[in-house]
């Protein structure tokens, strides 16, 4: 059988995963382990004879500096980047910048919880000032109105990832070409309960690592087969 593989990666862990905060769609930065974290996967994807011809990556930084390390050390800077909104963290709304642990003692830890992994639920909105400030940023600029969010569900998430995954990248699999995504914990949740038809209730258990390789293998006729880390 005609094994094709795809690598989807979260990126390397930012300076509000350190400090435990949700991040969502705020611009944060790499944190220095997150920088070495993004080097260690290139370093692995290196010694597993990994190479690409095309990558995709949110419009947010964390994810783009770690493509970026990965694609330096690879020495494959030259190959297409297609940088999406599409694929950006959900939008966590107003508790973007909320510590977790100070937020499960205001809300509850079941609050939260539903929150952060529930597939329909939606956390508390943006207000008008923070979403004033989201659409002035001129990362967005080409957005509609209505195509930014106040806050997004898993379920959200997943109905713009998807669209963007058969549209985009699909494409670019049919053609064979050597394909990394560098995206988010929850779009590449969402991605990943396409791909591998979870439902609803047990995506509450699938959980991430920043940093961490995984390997998708396709058949011959584009069909997901299995995917797992590097």
């Amino acid at each position: 059988m005609n094994i094709k593989k795809i690598i989807l990666m979260r990126h390397g862990e930012s300076k509000w995963n350190q400090l435990n905060k949700f991040t969502g769609w705020k611009d944060i930065k790499l944190s220095e382990k997150g920088k070495k974290e993004a080097l260690d996967a290139a370093k692995l994807l290196k010694k597993n004879n990994f190479s690409f011809d095309i990558a995709f990556t949110s419009l947010l930084q964390r994810a783009i500096k770690t493509t970026y390390i990965i694609l330096s050390y690879l020495n494959c800077m030259w190959i297409p980047v297609y940088k999406s909104w599409k694929l950006n963290e959900r939008n966590y709304g107003s508790l973007e910048g909320l510590n977790k642990e100070e937020t499960i003692k205001k809300y509850g830890k079941r609050q939260v919880q539903l929150w952060r992994r529930s597939f329909k639920i939606f956390p508390p909105s943006l207000n008008i000032k923070e979403f004033n400030n989201l659409k002035s940023d001129q990362k967005y600029k080409k957005l509609k109105e209505n195509e930014i969010p106040t806050s997004e569900s898993l379920e959200k998430t997943f109905n713009r990832v998807i669209p963007f995954w058969k549209l985009k990248i699909i494409p670019q699999l049919k053609k064979n070409k050597n394909i990394i995504i560098v995206a988010h914990g929850n779009s590449l949740r969402a991605l990943i309960k396409y791909l591998n038809k979870i439902n609803d209730t047990d995506i509450t258990d699938l959980d991430i690592s920043t940093g961490s390789p995984i390997v998708y293998e396709f058949s011959g006729t584009n069909k997901p087969i299995k995917y797992y880390y590097l």
